[in-house]
């Protein structure tokens, strides 16, 4: 039976999975569900598919272990952005150069591949803990295919293989959304005595919110992501040229790190607002949270971390530096799911772009790691 990782990446690659919540009438995960559940099936991976979300699948392969030692989950997402302004065919998977090119490649099938032939060659070793694979729906949108599998499915450790160039990601910025709604006063353009300009008091926060973004990236704290950062995003008010608008409202994003959360952002621009009104006693603003996705960070003293760090140096031949990425993985929902995570994936780039690839010996050796990682920490 084959588990050869640049073989079972191509047939990934050659699947259309575009995530329909990014591009309406994307293709979805359907397809290439059943094509992952099939391949762990016919290599005697117990399955399981998840489907809250109709269309919208995630597969989680289980190999039992014996009894007695530490199970390992390995997550992947197998949904893509868009294969429209793709610079060729996005579904053909074409080697050149060491590089395997297609949608996908580098975002992460070729992360999902190794994990998949790493978890089949581990499974022949006969190992005391259980090995889950779970190839997930959605990270390119709401993530809630990770979510629904940390739901049911629990394991003593994870890896996620997004691509990390063969080094240990063990933290990333979180992110936060707000809504600053600030209220004027309606009133015909003609009659300034009895209008309040919400628009032109929205100005006042938007110059304090810059303030507050110089502020944060000048102070530094976390070692390997530095600082938050806040932008604004969105803005709306006014509904006709003659009249001075009631509300203005601005949608600001606040990227987080270790340690700040929706509460302590909320209190930041809280604190703006408070300060402002004290200057200008028209100026009035209320705040409404949305989305929260928080940031993520795994101790050096966790095993999983000790475990891939000793195998991927021997594998290597030198020890794999340690990175904080700057954008939100996975990896925030299973560590809040009670799972020590870290993420470590192969080399590449394109990612999201007009052309993208996979170098080929990079998931070559992605899955000869894993496997090795999964046997010595699974026993």
């Amino acid at each position: 039976m084959n588990n050869d990782p640049i073989e079972l990446l191509k047939d990934l690659v050659a699947i259309n999975s575009v995530n329909p919540d990014l591009v309406p009438g994307g293709a979805g995960e359907g397809k290439i569900a059943d094509f992952c559940a099939a391949w762990l099936r016919e290599r005697g991976f117990e399955v399981h598919r998840i489907e809250e979300h109709a269309g919208r699948p995630s597969i989680v392969g289980i190999a039992r272990g014996s009894g007695g030692g530490r199970s390992l989950m390995f997550n992947g997402h197998y949904d893509t952005v868009s294969i429209a302004s793709y610079d060729g065919d996005a579904l053909d998977p074409v080697i050149r150069d060491g590089k395997l090119f297609g949608r996908g490649s580098f975002d992460m099938k070729g992360g999902v591949a190794a994990m998949m032939v790493a978890a089949a060659r581990a499974r022949e070793n006969r190992l005391r803990g259980d090995i889950l694979v779970a190839c997930v729906a959605d990270e390119e949108y709401a993530s809630f295919g990770s979510e629904e599998v940390a739901a049911r499915f629990k394991a003593d450790a994870a890896i996620v293989t997004e691509p990390s160039h063969h080094e240990l990601t063990t933290a990333h910025r979180g992110f936060v959304w707000f809504d600053v709604i600030v209220q004027g006063r309606a009133a015909h353009g003609s009659r300034p005595e009895l209008g309040i300009d919400a628009i032109v008091k929205a100005g006042k926060f938007l110059v304090a919110l810059e303030e507050l973004d110089k502020r944060l990236r000048a102070n530094p704290t976390h070692p390997l992501l530095g600082s938050g950062s806040v932008h604004a995003s969105l803005i709306k008010g006014g509904e006709e040229l003659s009249s001075y608008p009631a509300e203005c409202r601005i949608s600001l994003e606040r990227r987080t790190i270790p340690g700040e959360n929706a509460a302590t952002v909320a209190a930041e621009l809280q604190a703006i607002i408070a300060a402002i009104a004290a200057a200008d006693p028209d100026f009035k603003a209320t705040l409404a949270v949305g989305l929260e996705r928080p940031p993520f960070e795994v101790a050096e003293s966790e095993p999983i971390v000790a475990t891939l760090d000793r195998i991927a140096t021997e594998r290597l031949g030198k020890r794999p530096a340690r990175r904080g990425e700057p954008f939100w993985t996975d990896c925030a929902i299973l560590q809040g799911a009670g799972i020590p995570c870290v993420m470590f994936g192969a080399d590449g780039g394109g990612a999201h772009a007009a052309s993208e690839w996979a170098e080929v010996r990079s998931v070559e050796t992605l899955a000869d790691i894993l496997t090795d990682t999964a046997v010595s920490f699974c026993g």
